[in-house]
């Protein structure tokens, strides 16, 4: 039974006898006192109809005749109150404790969907940067294939850049190769703190010693042909990087099907190349090819010029760059080359792209591209979620004291360390997979608490606390609940629900939000609002558990109530939780 189907279905019978437009026989959750769902749709209707929206109200509330589930009425200045029967919730909630699919209906057009999220370069250490991607990504994928999509994930690493070249220049400057290139017999081992010292010294150096900058361009190219010693240095360095990531990203909590990188899209760059150039849809310009992906109203020129005299332009879009003048490949090029190879290994209906708000333009290049050139076939959609910054108490992007970027194993061991001190001021020590269970619901539910789009206060202590809209809240509600059900006599643990109090109702309204808000956001692309919604149903069942006895209710009948509505709650919440990607502890 679907409430909100059912008072829907029974608007549509009315609005069809009146010759309403059916469409508007639509229903909201009400925030109203003494209403649980509301129809706006008179006053729409009075304006086509030139009559008082309140008439029009009571038009509707009069004729519908089906109310054995709920009550109706007109309220000023033009409202139609839906009023839940006791019965009705009471019949809800004890089909949902038994529905395996928690009352969530699937998406009726199954699609196949990649994500691309993580986003981790090899030979670099991961940063704070890298955070919101895997915990957003992770937290979408899991919603996805909840309402039944089937979703491939793939980290999709910056394996084949400048940085390898880099890496192995400077390794070999700083004496650690030489066994490599055949010049010593002693084998020094490559390890990632000789990684995380090298990489920012040769980025340095590059930028004015031009001698090391061409040497680390050579390097690329030879590992690039797969030249040795060049690609034997940097397969020992992707495996070395790549079990660096997949730790912190374990502890994370985000798992991908996939570990591909830009090198495997490296074979399809020719035929990618090869397809712009038949449809004649490549030029030369300043020697480099380019694609012109702009359409009308963009590059319109205006009246200004910028201090080079140059002419400034209102919606400015540059081509996309498939070959640079030296010949080259470019990040546009092997962008294109992981579609042209994703959409040949999947028959994928749709590929969602995570990552943060300064490639939207670049998204944007390379997506209109691909339509153009038929490398991702019309129908399928090409999405780019954008996540916005996470800062500081002081509204700056997030850093460490002395102003350099947090690594993400740095930030991990932060929220974990905290959550310890947490946990030792309620007497529990030395539990660090509890204290890492905890500082990650506090991380992942601050993030994502808010829209994805925009920038937000990575604010720790906040995130940790154990009241108001937290991870760590919602993790104690699930302990407090365990703790009643262990605690109960097995004989009262198959009782039937019987919702009485307005306590009780608002715990059946809180249940019916949390499974709308699933809806909310697959079309969204944002978590936020399955977290108000699991917060919403935690904090129902703290005022419940504050104003009744559950364990000791005299009334037998009341009390094997009370624990099936307790093992409701946790059902739903343990739910919410796992697409969050919050794991549930069993005591805090």
């Amino acid at each position: 039974m679907n409430i909100k189907k059912t008072i829907e279905g029974d608007l549509k019978e009315v609005f069809s006898k009146f010759g309403f437009d059916t469409s508007l026989a639509s229903v909201v959750f009400s925030g109203r006192e003494g209403c649980d769902f509301q129809c706006n749709s008179a006053f729409s209707l009075a304006k086509q109809l030139k009559k008082n929206p309140f008439q029009v109200a009571t038009d509707i509330a009069n004729n519908i005749q089906s109310k054995s589930l709920y009550n109706v009425e007109a309220c000023q200045p033009g409202f139609v109150n839906f009023i839940i029967k006791n019965e009705t919730f009471s019949k809800q909630a004890n089909q949902l404790l038994k529905d395996e699919s928690n009352g969530i209906e699937k998406n009726l057009n199954k699609k196949k969907v990649l994500m691309d999220y993580g986003g981790a370069n090899v030979a670099k250490e991961l940063h704070i940067g890298h955070l919101r991607s895997p915990i957003i990504g992770e937290s979408l994928k899991r919603l996805y294939r909840l309402l039944g999509d089937e979703v491939i994930s793939d980290t999709h690493l910056g394996d084949w850049g400048l940085q390898m070249g880099l890496n192995i220049a400077q390794l070999e400057d700083e004496g650690f190769l030489e066994y490599y290139f055949g010049r010593s017999n002693d084998k020094v081992e490559i390890t990632m703190d000789m990684l995380n010292n090298a990489y920012p010294k040769a980025s340095i150096r590059k930028k004015t010693d031009e001698a090391f900058k061409k040497k680390a361009e050579d390097y690329t190219l030879f590992v690039q042909q797969h030249k040795e010693p060049y690609y034997g240095i940097y397969s020992i360095i992707k495996d070395l990087s790549i079990k660096r990531i997949k730790e912190n990203y374990d502890k994370l909590g985000a798992h991908f099907d996939y570990w591909l990188g830009e090198s495997d899209a490296m074979p399809y760059v020719k035929e990618a190349v090869q397809i712009f150039k038949d449809k004649k849809l490549a030029k030369v310009s300043q020697g480099a090819l380019v694609v012109d992906v702009a359409v009308d109203g963009e590059n319109v020129p205006t009246d200004k010029k910028d201090e080079n005299g140059n002419i400034l332009y209102k919606n400015p879009m540059p081509p996309v760059i498939l070959q640079k003048a030296n010949g080259g490949d470019i990040y546009h090029t092997t962008e294109i080359a992981t579609i042209l190879m994703r959409n040949k290994m999947f028959d994928l209906d749709k590929i969602v792209y995570i990552t943060d708000n300064r490639q939207a333009q670049h998204f944007k290049q390379v997506f209109r591209a691909c339509k153009m050139a038929g490398i991702s076939p019309e129908n399928q959609e090409l999405v780019h979620i954008e996540f916005g910054t996470m800062n500081g108490k002081d509204g700056k992007p997030f850093k460490t004291r002395n102003g350099e970027v947090l690594k993400l194993e740095d930030i991990i061991n932060l929220v974990k360390d905290k959550a310890s001190l947490k946990l030792k001021e309620n007497g529990i020590e030395n539990n660090e997979s509890l204290a890492l269970d905890i500082g990650m619901a506090a991380m992942k539910f601050g993030d994502m608490s808010n829209t994805i789009s925009k920038d937000y206060v990575f604010d720790i202590d906040k995130f940790l606390s154990f009241e108001g809209k937290t991870g760590p809240y919602i993790q104690y509600t699930v302990a407090r609940i365990n703790s009643i059900l262990n605690k109960a006599n097995d004989e009262d643990k198959n009782g039937e629900i019987v919702i009485e109090s307005e306590e009780e109702r608002k715990i059946a309204m809180s249940i019916l939000k949390l499974i709308s808000s699933y809806k909310v956001c697959y079309k969204d692309n944002s978590l936020n609002t399955l977290c108000e919604s699991v917060y919403d149903l935690a904090s129902s069942f703290s005022t419940f558990y504050n104003n009744v006895k559950i364990l000791s209710e005299s009334d037998v009948k009341k009390k094997r109530s009370y624990i099936a509505l307790s093992e409701l709650v946790r059902k739903f919440i343990i739910q919410a939780l796992f697409v969050l990607g919050i794991n549930a502890p069993e005591k805090m």
